[in-house]
């Protein structure tokens, strides 16, 4: 079984899925949405929870720096419970605190043109909190 990660912004939220094996994170699609109106975008993710096979969701929470969680990570962690009632799944927090800025580094590092970075982001954000979870899973096994 697969899992799926979510990096859930104010008007985005990244998807990335793990490989059968649970090694490797990769890049699904950016749902656009509007932070209060989950339905459509939750439908979208059962949807995607269908197609890969997905047991287990894994959704960044955006910590402070000094570790507290605020407005931001408290939407995150309301998503994460409607999540988690919607699809019956284990759903787990990840702390994601600069993954954005790693996968903003990560793209600029690789050449990519701003106007691409701005559509990719998310879906990397997605993948690097995807990829620290199935790191952490693989060095506890």
């Amino acid at each position: 079984m697969k899992s799926l990660g979510l990096d859930v912004g104010t008007k985005t939220i990244g998807v990335a899925v793990s490989d059968a094996f649970g090694w490797t994170a990769q890049g699904v699609e950016t749902i656009r949405w509007k932070q209060g109106d989950e339905e459509s975008s939750i439908k979208r993710i059962e949807h995607l929870i269908k197609e890969y096979d997905v047991s287990t969701i894994v959704v960044g929470l955006p910590k402070n720096m000094n570790g507290t969680v605020g407005e931001r990570g408290e939407a995150c962690l309301h998503f994460a419970d409607q999540l988690k009632e919607r699809t019956g799944l284990e759903v787990t927090m990840w702390d994601e605190r600069l993954s954005t800025v790693a996968a903003e580094r990560m793209l600029v590092s690789a050449d990519v043109s701003r106007k691409k970075r701005k559509n990719v982001i998310d879906k990397m954000a997605a993948v690097m909190i995807l990829q620290g979870y199935l790191d952490r899973q693989q060095s506890t096994k």
